[in-house]
């Protein structure tokens, strides 16, 4: 049933980018069609053109020098194509993960309501049945239907703990947002700049990290929701320059906005997010797991406690006993199953994970940053220090001052921690 329903799901989500694209959907005919680049046909069958002097200008720093002449513009026009494909996927994708997201929030909330009706009314007749006094068919048949439903209820638990509908929903609204995400980014690629070869890699590579983070089938594929070990999330490929070939670069040449002060303060900052931030989010992950693991087990053992006393309820050797389990557990497994999928633990606990993942994408990208020996490589750095300012929800002048707190002799460490904890 979930299958089918996540099929039906992906078959209706379309893309609408694709359909933005400002070109015209037929070559002029006073020029010839070779002026033109002919881009991916449209779902409804509709063929575009752009002209080729409008996105492919012969610049030495985006057509490689082995390809020239007409041998040049023809792998332009591949890799532009190659992009605009790209980017149609990855519009699909974004909104592939947006429907089914929504999906699983209504599972975790049909399954919740669900399982707390159905341990309410089980344990109201399991109370019934014991005040009733009186043995017979109609005791016999509250019983027998309290048990049914603690089962059906215990059944549906297992299921729900298993998978933790709530998490599911927020893996997939992360997903559609970075999705989303690297759709803009590709618009800006072919608005600034032609593309090159390894831009499509790079965007191929970064399409495949998010469906790796991020699977949309539950079977075979589906994220371990009670891992070992809490690991930051991780939708980015990996691709940072190794130790050595960072020493046999030689010295940093500063130039493009760097300089050696702005160097010193992304070290810093680099530092405090490590010992900070990643760690501050990691470490709560493994709280709200632990919370969502007893939870996740005392759910189903109230319930099947309580199948088991109302069983019993009414008959000469149960006693009081039966009763006091098949009501007294019936209650309390309500009050767990709201706490654990009404309150959505499984939801927070992606959350911080998602966030502690959020926190290691930038060390990264600080990092990768500052050993590229060639500053002209680089992103502006101007740029990029605004960027890890606003990133992290501060201003220019309170990531300097983070940067100078850090910069602390070991002797302040305690005014410096004092510092750092007012910015953040």
């Amino acid at each position: 049933m979930f299958m089918a329903t996540l099929q039906a799901a992906s078959f209706c989500s379309s893309s609408t980018s694709f359909r933005k694209i400002k070109a015209t959907l037929k070559a002029p005919k006073h020029h010839q069609s070779s002026d033109y680049l002919s881009l991916p046909k449209l779902s409804n069958g509709l063929q575009a053109f752009v002209p080729v002097s409008t996105h492919i200008e012969m610049k030495p720093n985006t057509i490689d020098s082995s390809n020239t002449g007409n041998d040049g513009v023809s792998r332009s026009k591949t890799i532009l194509q190659e992009l605009y494909t790209i980017m149609e996927i990855v519009a699909d994708r974004a909104e592939m993960h947006k429907n089914i997201g929504a999906q699983r929030d209504n599972w975790n909330r049909l399954l919740l309501n669900s399982v707390n009706g159905m341990t309410f009314t089980a344990a109201t007749m399991a109370g019934l049945a014991a005040v009733s006094g009186v043995i017979g068919a109609p005791v016999l048949a509250l019983t027998l239907s309290a048990s049914l439903l603690y089962m059906a209820a215990t059944g549906i638990l297992l299921v729900m703990n298993k998978i933790q509908p709530s998490q599911l929903a927020e893996e997939q609204r992360n997903a559609a947002r970075l999705f989303k995400q690297l759709h803009e980014d590709i618009k800006i690629t072919l608005a600034v700049r032609n593309p090159i070869a390894s831009d499509v890699e790079d965007v191929m590579e970064k399409v495949l990290a998010l469906d790796k983070a991020y699977p949309l089938p539950l079977l075979g594929t589906m994220l371990d929701k009670f891992p070992e070990n809490v690991e930051p999330a991780v939708w980015w490929p990996h691709h940072l320059k190794s130790q050595q070939e960072n020493k046999a670069a030689g010295r940093v040449e500063r130039s493009n906005g760097w300089n050696e002060n702005l160097e010193e303060e992304m070290k810093e900052v680099l530092g405090v997010l490590k010992r900070k931030d990643a760690a501050e989010y990691v470490r709560l992950s493994k709280v709200v797991l632990k919370v969502n693991k007893i939870l996740a087990v005392c759910g189903p053992l109230f319930t099947g406690l309580a199948a088991v006393g109302s069983a019993f309820v009414g008959l000469p050797f149960g006693g009081s006993w039966a009763a006091f389990l098949g009501v007294m557990f019936g209650a309390l497994a309500t009050v767990v199953n709201t706490m654990q999928h009404g309150g959505q633990v499984g939801m927070v606990f992606e959350m911080y994970r998602g966030s502690a993942g959020f926190f290691r994408l930038m060390e990264e990208n600080i990092t990768s940053t500052l050993t590229e020996r060639e500053a002209d490589k680089r992103e502006n750095g101007e740029l990029f220090e605004l960027k890890v300012a606003l990133q992290l929800g501060r201003s220019l002048s309170e990531l300097r001052g983070l940067a100078r707190s850090s910069s602390l002799p070991s002797g302040t460490r305690q005014d410096k921690e004092e510092y750092a904890s007012k910015l953040f």
